[in-house]
C-alpha cells in the first residue's frame, strides 16, 4: 500500500463519520488536510473499540491492548499494512508530531474503559472540576495539541491556548450528550457540582428516564455552560496565532460547536428531552464562510 492510498482510506473514513470535524478538514491545503484525516481515523478506530457495548469489558480492553501494541510496532518499524497506522506514521514525521502526544491521546480513550467504576458496576464520574479538567485534557486537549502542529504555529502561547479550547469543545459535548452519557452509566458532571446544586447521580439517571428537569438543575447545566463559554474565548486568542493556510479551519471547527453550545442554552439547557444539535444548513453556510476565508488569506499571504 502507498502512503498516498493511506491517506485515501482515512479520508473515506473521516467523510463517513467524522461529522463536525470534517467541515474544518475541507478548508484546509491538501497535505493538512490529509493529515488531518489521519489522526482522525486513528481517533475513531481507539473510539470504536472502547465504545463497543457489543462486546464485553474484557474483550474489548483485550482488543485496544492488541491493537495499541501494533500501532506502536508500526510506529518503531515505520511499517504496517493497516493504512490508518501508515498515514498516521507520515503524519507524525512530516508535522514532528511527539510520540508522547499520541500516547496521552490513546490514554484518553481508554480512560473509561480501564477506570474501576467499571469492574465495580458503578456510574462512572469525577469528584471535582479539576479531576473533570483532566479528563477534558487527555480526550479532546490533547487531540487540539495535535492538530496545531498540523496547522502550524510558532508562538508557545498557542499550546495551553489549544489546551484551553479543546476543554471548551470537550465540555460542549458533555452537555449535549448528559441523557446518552447516562443511560451508559456515566455522569461526567462533577460530584462537587451536583452536591452544590442540591442534586445526585441517582437523580441525573432519572432525568435521563424522562423525570422533569427542576430549574436548579437547569441552572447547574448553565454552569458549566458558562464555563465552556469562557475557554471558548481561548479560541478568539488562538486563530491568530495559527499559520495563516489554517485559520479558516480552525474557525469553522470554533464556530460549529461555539454554536452549538449557544443553541444548548436558547433551550435553556434542556438536553433531556432533545438531543441539541447544529443543522446541516447551518455547517454548510459556516463552512461556505470558511472557505471564502481560506481563499482570502491564500491570496494575501
Amino acid at each position: 500500500m502507498t502512503t498516498a492510498q493511506a491517506y485515501a482510506a482515512c479520508r473515506e473514513i473521516a467523510q463517513r463519520e467524522a461529522k463536525n470535524f470534517y467541515y474544518a478538514f475541507r478548508v484546509l491545503p491538501e497535505h493538512k488536510s490529509d493529515a488531518m484525516c489521519a489522526v482522525y481515523a486513528f481517533m475513531r478506530r481507539a473510539d470504536d473499540i472502547a465504545d463497543d457495548e457489543s462486546v464485553s469489558i474484557e474483550q474489548r480492553r483485550a482488543t485496544m491492548s492488541a491493537w495499541v501494541e501494533a500501532w506502536r510496532t508500526a510506529r518503531s518499524s515505520g511499517l504496517s499494512d493497516d493504512p490508518v497506522f501508515l498515514a498516521l506514521n507520515d503524519t507524525q514525521k512530516q508535522f514532528a508530531i511527539p510520540d508522547a502526544l499520541l500516547e496521552e491521546l490513546v490514554q484518553g480513550t481508554t480512560m473509561d474503559l480501564n477506570s474501576q467504576l467499571v469492574d465495580a458496576g458503578k456510574t462512572q464520574t469525577f469528584a471535582t472540576f479539576d479531576e473533570l479538567y483532566h479528563y477534558c485534557y487527555l480526550v479532546a486537549s490533547v487531540v487540539g495539541l495535535v492538530c496545531i502542529r498540523i496547522f502550524g504555529y510558532t508562538d508557545v502561547r498557542a499550546e495551553k491556548l489549544a489546551e484551553e479550547t479543546g476543554v471548551a469543545f470537550q465540555l460542549t459535548n458533555i452537555l449535549r450528550d448528559v441523557k446518552e452519557d447516562a443511560e451508559r452509566g456515566r455522569v461526567y458532571l462533577p460530584l462537587d457540582l451536583l452536591h452544590e446544586f442540591g442534586t445526585s447521580l441517582e437523580r441525573v439517571e432519572e432525568l435521563a428516564k424522562g423525570v422533569p428537569v427542576a430549574s436548579t438543575e437547569r441552572a447547574m447545566l448553565h454552569r458549566v455552560a458558562a464555563k465552556a463559554a469562557e475557554y471558548y474565548a481561548s479560541a478568539d486568542k488562538l486563530l491568530p496565532l495559527i499559520d495563516r493556510d489554517s485559520r479558516a479551519a480552525l474557525w469553522v471547527l470554533v464556530t460549529i460547536y461555539r454554536d452549538l453550545l449557544v443553541k444548548i442554552e436558547k433551550f435553556d439547557c434542556d438536553v433531556f428531552s432533545q438531543r441539541v444539535s447544529v443543522s446541516t444548513a447551518s455547517k454548510l453556510m459556516i463552512l461556505a464562510r470558511g472557505m471564502a476565508m481560506a481563499l482570502r488569506n491564500r491570496m494575501t499571504a
